[in-house]
């Protein structure tokens, strides 16, 4: 099935706190910024993706380069999505894979499976192997550094009410060691014994401070730290790894394949976690979580809910898909959570559509 036409935009979903509002989710009035992408094939069939997760100043370059990529996929035939990915890499980048060019790709992988599967009448995750029918997920986006001790427990506790039976929380915005401990043994207090509990520093740490506190940590029952410290500092996370009984948990932050083959080699975490936009899209991401199973390593989402629901329950060695709301407003479908599993959707490609209202109302203005 050879594509027609394209169209992109751009969009702007309000969001409060979060690591980029001023690095530590200070609870400022923030955007999630997007080009949303359609692609239209000769029977006027459309698949849809977006890239984005940048800051808005990133918005017209990103979409100019998206614009430009997907002039070059005109008549190309929309099942051989490694084939056109492949020559875009190669036209744009020289074969690089990293930065803009990587998440403009990514979002146009997307929307090339979403056609796919709607061609073929099938949800992706089925498409890409369909390891699993549900897929284990937490409440994210809700329990921020800003958070004063009360505000955390308050929260936590709403998030429970609401069926969440598992849920990240972000450290490393604290003055000292001891009020870092006191966080986490608060948050412990507020959620009980049997709720399941990760913690993020986004990189906040250094290796010393990270073994210090993470010792302490340990007797909280944690299921991961998650990037203690900088993502590429792959010795020092293997120092952490190798110290702590407790999980790490690294990868968002790279682009493409071969960093994960290097974090993987050296033993630096026990979870992969792998992002969509930057690993590249789809194929990209489920040849990470390959590489992971062949490791004997776990996998996990970040971001991009809706589309990595497939991709996790697709992975043998998927383990949970993280419950983010930032995109929620532009699709007129909201993942299904049941008992702190999320559910697959039965529809053809990712299974949601862009509301349109939504992406009107919310379209970038600059």
């Amino acid at each position: 099935m050879k594509i027609k036409n394209y169209q992109t935009g751009v969009v702007s979903l309000p969001r409060e706190a979060g690591p980029l509002t001023g690095g530590l989710g200070d609870g400022k009035s923030s955007t999630s910024d997007f080009v949303t992408i359609k692609i239209q094939s000769e029977d006027g069939t459309t698949g849809i993706g977006y890239a984005g997760f940048t800051s808005s100043v990133m918005l017209k370059p990103l979409k100019v380069t998206i614009d430009e990529l997907l002039e070059l996929t005109i008549n190309q035939d929309s099942e051989r999505i490694d084939a056109i990915t492949n020559n875009l890499y190669s036209i744009a980048g020289a074969g690089a894979p990293a930065g803009l060019l990587t998440r403009a790709i990514a979002g146009i992988d997307v929307a090339l499976w979403d056609l796919k599967g709607k061609v073929l009448n099938q949800p992706i995750y089925k498409l890409l192997g369909g390891a699993h029918n549900k897929v284990r997920t937490y409440a994210s986006g809700y329990l921020w550094r800003n958070f004063d001790l009360d505000r955390l427990q308050k929260k936590a506790s709403e998030l429970i009410e609401e069926g969440y039976d598992a849920m990240k929380f972000r450290m490393g915005g604290e003055s000292s060691n001891a009020k870092e401990i006191e966080r986490m043994k608060i948050m412990r207090e507020a959620v009980g014994p049997e709720v399941t509990l990760m913690v993020d520093v986004n990189q906040g740490w250094d290796v010393n401070t990270s073994i210090t506190i993470g010792r302490k940590l340990e007797e909280f029952d944690l299921y991961w730290l998650e990037d203690p410290v900088y993502h590429q500092d792959y010795a020092g996370l293997s120092r952490i790894a190798e110290t702590l009984d407790l999980p790490i948990a690294n990868g968002e932050y790279h682009y493409g394949i071969e960093p994960f083959k290097t974090l993987i080699d050296h033993k630096s975490v026990d979870i992969v976690l792998i992002d969509l936009l930057r690993a590249g899209g789809i194929s990209q991401w489920m040849k990470i979580a390959h590489l992971a199973e062949i490791n004997n390593m776990k996998v996990a989402s970040h971001l991009a809910t809706e589309v990595l629901l497939h991709c996790v329950a697709a992975s043998k060695n998927g383990l949970w898909v993280e419950h983010m709301p930032w995109t929620f407003e532009m699709f007129e479908e909201e993942p299904v959570v049941k008992d702190g599993y999320m559910i697959l959707p039965d529809g053809p490609g990712i299974g949601v559509k862009f509301n349109e209202s939504a992406l009107e109302k919310y379209k970038h203005q600059g």
